[in-house]
């Protein structure tokens, strides 16, 4: 599925389909959300959970490598060069 395609879709067909055919390459936490990231084919979507409902609020879809910042600052390159 390419990018266009996912962004078209409606709420429930979003959440099908990042949970069926998106693979879960992270998770941060931010003010208010869980957010969960997921690859799908050659673009990323990051899914906004509350953490109290455990509901999808949001979705964020990019193709922009630039994004997965906050995402690599988090892994600890200390452990992985010692």
């Amino acid at each position: 599925m390419r990018l266009s395609d996912f962004i078209v879709l409606n709420e429930d067909e979003k959440k099908s389909t990042v949970l069926h055919q998106g693979v879960l390459i992270a998770k941060r936490s931010s003010l208010d959300s869980m957010v969960f990231l997921f690859q799908l084919g050659s673009y990323y979507v990051e899914a906004y959970c509350n953490p109290e409902n455990k509901a999808i609020e949001e979705y964020r879809m990019f193709d922009n490598i630039d994004v997965l910042q906050p995402y690599l600052e988090a892994i600890p390159l200390d452990k992985l060069l010692s």
